[in-house]
């Protein structure tokens, strides 16, 4: 019984190999241009050490504005400046009215208001900004 089963399944299998139709998007004469494979119509690429790169890049005839970051013009940005702690450094979400200081926490406000005129003053040179101290 079970070499009628062997049978019966070899028997399908040869037949489907034989009637299997060519698919419609392949072609049947299609042959490929090179025998080496993917690769065979490429060139070999000759590797290059820094030296030898850097020694080309200075060959090549550059503009006299080379590009940089410094030069490259861009927009002004959509964002508003974010402002910084003038004690801490960290985001600061909040001025003193009187001494135009920025600060992010209650103990840094205390400390800014026990601050005399000159430090205040040397603060807000630092940051560029206008002393006006009251």
């Amino acid at each position: 019984m079970s070499e009628s089963k062997s049978q019966a399944v070899d028997v399908p299998s040869t037949q489907t190999e034989a009637a299997v139709k060519p698919l419609p998007f392949k072609q049947p004469n299609f042959q490929h241009s090179g025998i080496g494979g993917a690769a065979a119509g490429k060139k070999n690429r000759t590797w290059k050490n820094l030296k030898q790169i850097l020694a080309l890049e200075r060959a090549l005839p550059w503009q006299l504005n080379d590009p940089s970051y410094f030069s490259i013009d861009a927009p002004p940005s959509c964002k508003p400046a974010k402002k910084y702690s003038d004690i801490s450094g960290l985001p600061a979400n909040y001025t003193d009215p009187q001494s135009k200081l920025r600060f992010s926490t209650i103990e840094e406000f205390n400390y800014i208001r026990m601050l005399p005129s000159d430090v205040v003053t040397g603060y807000l040179t630092l940051r560029k900004a206008a002393s006006i101290v009251t």
